[in-house]
């Protein structure tokens, strides 16, 4: 089996990969200034929410941030040029990994998606031609790759579809509530704006998403239907980054197919003149030993964490444990609101407190999840300690998913600020799930 995983194949698939992926990283780090998204998302807000556990890269936030994404669009600009390939990709994974884990109001999982990525590119040989490094270095240029290196992208995309298709397998999804919100808001769209407010519409593009996701891959490795899931990729994809505006996720899920089509028919489109340059390297090494054995130990975490919700109570649609890191990609619509409380633990004052203060226009969105709620009380509590006072902070937050009635959603008894957060058990002051929650 390790004979085989490290068979000498084309590399012209990662090599082109790497091109278009640079590209793509560099826009997103020039482009996340110029949209404003930095200031509104890390430099506007008086604090952010961080994963927890991550709470030193609070140090980060601030106009130093502006730096940081400078360096995004520089490091992938070497990236795709092939010029210092490892350092500037091993640069720019360490950066977005933090701009990742220390916010989560605008969590999305195509930012996920693109750390994996940055971390896969890290370790892969993606430099070995059509570039800088190369080019300075005759020694290092080569036109071939293990096997292992193609089938790692392959699982990787599989199982970010799989899982994507079956979250969409429950009835607020089939029957095109979710879509219909999400719809809502691109009535002013030119041409499209009306159609997407047609029910039949919803209807089309839930089952669309549903078999997209679970069958894109199989087809495109299929060389009979592969032309044609190409196409449908394209199409699917473009209407996506039309419709959502979701960055640079469409344009690199296009770029995947670099490695599902024959080196031949890439090379004869891209690269008809250059000549393959192969090295003489041996089929098996120690340092391909140490990488297989990383990605199977990483794949198996990568199969194994969407599936954490299932050994949680309640459904993850009510809880939400187990549904970051999952692959629940535009599945529903979650709103909230709530009431805090605080009460001083020395004179047994109880009061409303206005949280809203504390919050930048783009964090709204905290009483709709638990662990954001969870946090907010520890800022609360902070902040009254800094004003002298030992306070216990309550939440009485309601919440509503695909505009269901809205659900007591907090034990408002318990005081937040006291409890410690467990990632690996059931969040005891979620309220279990009312039986009509998720019926019409």
């Amino acid at each position: 089996m390790i004979l085989l995983l490290n068979k000498r194949i084309d590399n012209i698939g990662l090599v082109l990969f790497r091109i278009v992926f640079g590209l793509l990283i560099a826009i997103e780090g020039f482009g996340a200034i110029a949209t404003g998204w930095v200031r509104d998302t890390l430099v506007t807000p008086d604090f952010t929410f961080h994963f927890i556990g991550f709470d030193f890269l609070d140090y980060l936030q601030g106009p130093f941030v502006y730096v940081l994404f400078v360096l995004l669009g520089i490091f992938g600009i070497c990236v795709m040029l092939g010029y210092r390939y490892r350092p500037a990709m091993v640069g720019y994974a360490l950066i977005w990994s933090c701009v990742y884990l220390m916010q989560k109001t605008s969590y999305n999982n195509h930012y996920y998606l693109l750390m994996l990525l940055c971390w896969i590119m890290v370790f892969l040989p993606a430099h070995r031609d059509l570039s800088l490094d190369a080019k300075r270095n005759l020694s290092l240029r080569s036109s071939q790759m293990p096997l292992w290196v193609k089938l790692v992208f392959i699982l990787q995309v599989g199982i970010v579809y799989i899982y994507a298709s079956l979250a969409k397998l429950y009835p607020g999804w089939w029957d095109g509530t979710a879509i219909s919100i999400f719809m809502e808001n691109k009535q002013h769209y030119p041409i499209i704006g009306e159609w997407l407010q047609l029910h039949s519409v919803h209807i089309i593009m839930a089952y669309v998403g549903i078999f997209f996701d679970l069958l894109i891959v199989p087809l495109l490795l299929w060389k009979k239907t592969r032309v044609f899931a190409f196409v449908v990729s394209i199409l699917f994809h473009l209407s996506n980054s039309i419709i959502f505006q979701i960055g640079i996720f469409p344009y690199m899920s296009i770029a995947f197919a670099l490695f599902f089509f024959s080196p031949g028919t890439l090379r004869k489109i891209f690269v008809p003149k250059r000549k393959k340059r192969f090295t003489l390297n041996s089929v098996e090494t120690k340092s391909n030993k140490f990488l297989l054995a990383l990605f199977s130990i990483y794949f198996l975490f990568q199969i194994g964490l969407p599936l954490r919700h299932l050994f949680y109570p309640d459904n993850v649609l009510w809880t939400e444990e187990g549904h970051r890191l999952s692959w629940r990609m535009m599945l529903r619509s979650r709103s909230g609101y709530m009431t805090m409380y605080i009460r001083d633990k020395k004179t047994g004052e109880r009061k409303i407190y206005d949280y809203h203060k504390l919050l930048a226009p783009k964090q709204q969105s905290v009483p709709a999840h638990a662990d954001l709620i969870w946090q907010l009380a520890q800022k609360i509590k902070e902040k009254e300690a800094m004003e002298g006072r030992d306070v216990s902070v309550y939440a009485k937050a309601y919440i509503s998913v695909n505009r269901s009635p809205y659900f007591l959603f907090t034990d408002s008894t318990i005081d937040l600020a006291d409890q410690k957060w467990n990632h690996l058990s059931h969040t005891s002051w979620i309220l279990p799930m009312p039986g009509n929650f998720l019926k019409k």
